[in-house]
């Protein structure tokens, strides 16, 4: 496959790494190139063979070296790779970490391979380097710390909504009437649907997310304790913080 996106799996797991292989052996455009499941030769290969692959699909539990590792020799090498996490992992002080590398998704085990696809295909269309993508990045890392898990659709709209309000200073809040009819033409689905995965995915992150961070972003104009915002709430109010922290812009 000649155009391939090429993918590097680096997992301890020797049946996630088959069947990930065997999942996209005949895929159109994503190819797994090489696997590893010990993560001292994944580091050897991911150094000294950067021409050879797109992606890094990352486990954190590793034998020889782990993943954060991996990742911090990453950053300090200065090789940018688009990267997925996968871990089973659900510790704040983890995805706190983790927020501090060049990660795209962080994925929850166990997942679907569909998911999984899905994900790498929102990174393949937003690779071009530009503004936008320096947005997902930004965003992305604020979701993966307010505990918002990136397998479920929730977290893409979520990111797309706010992405959309630091984009355009035309948009003021109207999310029913302007953000959803766009998300929902982006992905193929309806504006009733999107809402209700915004909503699911907002329940999710109030009940898991840091508690220092929600009162950071959230505690001027949610009550925390009693009520979680919403959904226009919440993708103002992060919008609006980033815009406050001149990161997104």
């Amino acid at each position: 496959m000649e155009n391939a996106y090429r993918l590097v799996v680096i997992d301890n797991d020797m049946v996630t790494t088959n069947q990930l292989t065997n999942y996209f052996s005949s895929h159109a455009v994503m190819n797994v190139v090489k696997t590893f499941n010990d993560g001292r030769e994944g580091l050897n290969y991911i150094k000294n063979n950067q021409g050879s692959y797109d992606m890094i699909i990352l486990d954190l539990v590793l034998p020889e070296v782990d993943g954060v590792y991996i990742l911090d020799e990453l950053k300090r090498l200065g090789i940018k790779k688009r990267v997925v996490v996968l871990s089973a992992y659900k510790d704040n002080t983890v995805l706190k970490n983790i927020s501090n590398y060049n990660v795209d998704y962080y994925m929850l085990k166990p997942f679907s391979l569909e998911s999984l696809e899905m994900r790498i295909k929102d990174i393949m269309v937003n690779s071009d380097g530009g503004r936008y993508t320096d947005h997902q990045k930004t965003i992305s890392k604020m979701l993966h710390t307010l505990g918002v898990p990136s397998h479920i659709k929730g977290y893409v709209y979520i990111r797309e909504g706010i992405n959309l309000m630091l984009e355009s200073n035309e948009i003021t809040g109207g999310i029913t009437k302007e953000i959803y009819p766009e998300i929902a033409r982006k992905y193929n689905t309806t504006s009733s649907r999107v809402e209700r995965a915004i909503r699911h995915a907002i329940e999710i992150s109030w009940n898991r997310g840091d508690y220092d961070t929600m009162e950071e972003i959230f505690g001027h104009s949610v009550d925390y304790d009693k009520a979680k915002p919403t959904n226009s709430e919440f993708i103002a109010t992060i919008a609006d913080h980033l815009r406050y922290k001149n990161v997104c812009m």
